[in-house]
């Protein structure tokens, strides 16, 4: 299928991501920066924290803490929560290219790995990824995974951690599920990337998938938006 095309799908059928309560203010929509601004290169001790809410209720469920600990032709970033007790990490082969990913509940390897933010900062860039994932522990067995990046335009977005002028782009992911019985699963991203810091300053994500056999329902999970309250 055409990758406009399953985002046009995809989004649709994620709808309740954009309708759902929102835990910031939306971007204001700005003109590209004259000079497009380098990312920032990891150094070790670099830090962001997050607020994490449930999309729809804006509950805060936990804030978490994200450190580079190691650097070297990759990255190890470090994770705690609000209680200080330790996350997985997040693995990147190399700046901006992750290979262990801790953010969707489960610990995925993704063999080969793939981009974290989009190769060109620039609004209508886009590309399709095609790679494989494993869940950590479970290394013999891998399963599909196409993601489509598409960056939609520059936006000044206002978080706890001030005001930043983001670039806004979106995943769409379209997966093999590890459970047999789950079908046609998707799952939806919105991120806006500030270069200046290296990292997003928030993050809207949902998935959905269908139970094998059983017609028209869809089902949700890993709704969450997190939001940046600080960083070094």
């Amino acid at each position: 299928m055409n990758p406009l095309r399953r985002l046009v799908i995809g989004s649709a059928a994620l709808a309740p991501l954009g309708c759902a309560t929102a835990t910031f203010d939306r971007g204001i929509p700005v003109a590209a920066p004259k000079k497009i601004p380098s990312v920032r290169s990891p150094q070790i001790g670099q830090e962001w924290t997050y607020l994490k809410f449930d999309t729809f209720s804006s509950k805060l469920l936990d804030v978490v803490t994200e450190r580079v600990e190691i650097v070297g032709p990759g990255a190890t970033i470090s994770r705690s929560n609000q209680d200080g007790a330790t996350l997985p990490s997040e693995i990147q082969s190399s700046w901006g290219i992750i290979a262990t990913d801790p953010h969707w509940g489960r610990i995925l390897n993704y063999g080969p790995a793939i981009p974290l933010w989009p190769e060109q900062m620039q609004a209508n860039w886009s590309k399709q990824f095609t790679t494989r994932y494993s869940i950590a522990g479970y290394s013999d067995n891998s399963f599909g995974w196409q993601q489509y990046m598409y960056c939609a335009g520059w936006e000044k977005l206002r978080v706890p951690a001030g005001e930043f002028t983001c670039l806004r782009y979106q995943n769409l992911i379209n997966f093999q599920s590890d459970d047999a019985n789950k079908v046609d699963c998707i799952r939806h991203e919105i991120i806006w990337f500030a270069p200046e810091i290296g990292r997003w300053v928030a993050r809207e994500s949902s998935g959905s998938y269908q139970i094998q056999g059983q017609i028209g329902a869809v089902l949700l999970e890993n709704s969450t938006a997190w939001q940046l309250r600080s960083w070094k």
